[in-house]
């Protein structure tokens, strides 16, 4: 297995497979219905990791997609890691009983720290920080609201409480095919000395590569969502390049 992971994304909403353009609900796009047979593709085409996000349990504040997210969890080989509305510890054991090896906890960074001070106590292999910003500053809420926090800042403050991977969106950067912001994914791997995954604007093989590059500087991954579903990376053969 390579160090460097792509994640292919499935977005969750209504129980089918969609991508939405910089998480704006009314410019969503549907490419399958039938987010299971999705997986197993990708985990037929090499994909070391599953990346789901439940957009409906982002919005409710709470999971919505969790029986379809544990059929993929128990189909599937390979690990699954999941994010959308979880903010509850009710919520994060109930998926971890389902199957799901990592839950991504975003919007609860901000807003609830004892309930992430306790994830990252008793889970810390099975959390991951999911970090949204919007110039700089952390984004919550389904991208819906931003806070006066300073994304760099929350890595640190979380990876002295035990956090292990963050999982970093430049919202900008998301969908628009435009490549990622690589210094910003980098500074927040060297500010937070953890792992980083980076998600949004990965549009073509270089992007991969690039990302790759920095893996000794804490990049740890790639999520990649609308480039697989568009043709413009292909994941056998972006999977296969990066191992060798």
């Amino acid at each position: 297995m390579s160090s460097f992971i792509i994640y292919p994304a499935i977005d969750i909403r209504d129980g089918k497979c969609v991508r939405l353009l910089q998480g704006d609900y009314n410019k969503e796009t549907v490419y399958n219905d039938k987010p299971l047979e999705v997986a197993k593709e990708w985990e037929a085409k090499g994909a070391d990791w599953i990346h789901l996000v439940d957009l409906d349990g982002a919005k409710a504040g709470h999971p919505v997609n969790h029986e379809l997210i544990g059929e993929i969890a128990r189909t599937v080989k390979v690990p699954v890691q999941v994010g959308g509305g979880l903010r509850t510890r009710e919520d994060v054991d109930r998926l971890l009983a389902l199957g799901v090896s990592r839950v991504i906890i975003g919007t609860a960074a901000i807003e609830d720290r004892a309930f992430v001070e306790e994830l990252l106590r008793d889970l810390p292999n099975q959390v991951a920080i999911g970090i949204d910003a919007r110039d700089g500053y952390v984004a919550t809420r389904g991208w819906l609201e931003t806070s006066q926090v300073k994304a760099t800042d929350l890595a640190k403050q979380l990876a002295e409480l035990g956090a292990q991977t963050f999982i970093f969106t430049d919202i900008s950067r998301d969908g628009m095919m435009g490549g990622p912001n690589i210094e910003a994914i980098a500074n927040l791997a060297a500010v937070s000395g953890r792992s980083v995954i980076a998600s949004g604007g990965v549009s073509r093989p270089e992007d991969l590569t690039a990302l790759a590059a920095r893996s000794k500087d804490g990049v740890a991954g790639a999520i990649v969502g609308k480039a697989l579903y568009t043709g413009a990376i292909d994941l056998a053969q972006a999977v296969k390049e990066l191992r060798a």
